[in-house]
């Protein structure tokens, strides 16, 4: 891998990072407890209230999943280890981190 690939990927990583932490922080109010005054809204939408906060609270825990493998691919970048297997060794497919560019294996270690 050459340092044009490098830096495509390094911006790449970093564009898809800040894209979650926008979108973290657009849904932040649809995290937040619901509250239960049966006054203003009804038993099914309080349900359905916390069906939406469920559902939020789930998409966030996967983008937090999604940022450590993005620092975890821009950490091996730093290391001078990215686009290398970190179970073998082996040169990761330009393929396949283009797919995904915070694959930590190769198709061989993935699968085995």
């Amino acid at each position: 891998m050459n340092d044009t690939d490098l830096a495509h990927f390094r911006t790449l990583l970093l564009t898809l990072q800040n894209e979650l932490t926008d979108q973290g922080d657009s849904t932040k109010d649809a995290r937040k407890t619901v509250v239960l005054d049966q006054q203003s809204v009804g038993r099914l939408s309080r349900m359905d209230a916390m069906q939406q906060q469920a559902m939020a609270k789930a998409t966030q825990t996967r983008r937090d999943q999604q940022a450590l493998r993005i620092k975890s691919a821009l950490d091996r970048m730093d290391q001078g280890e990215y686009g290398y297997c970190v179970e073998c060794g082996e040169d990761i497919p330009l393929k396949r981190l283009q797919l995904d560019p915070t694959v930590p294996t190769c198709i061989s270690c993935a699968s085995g």
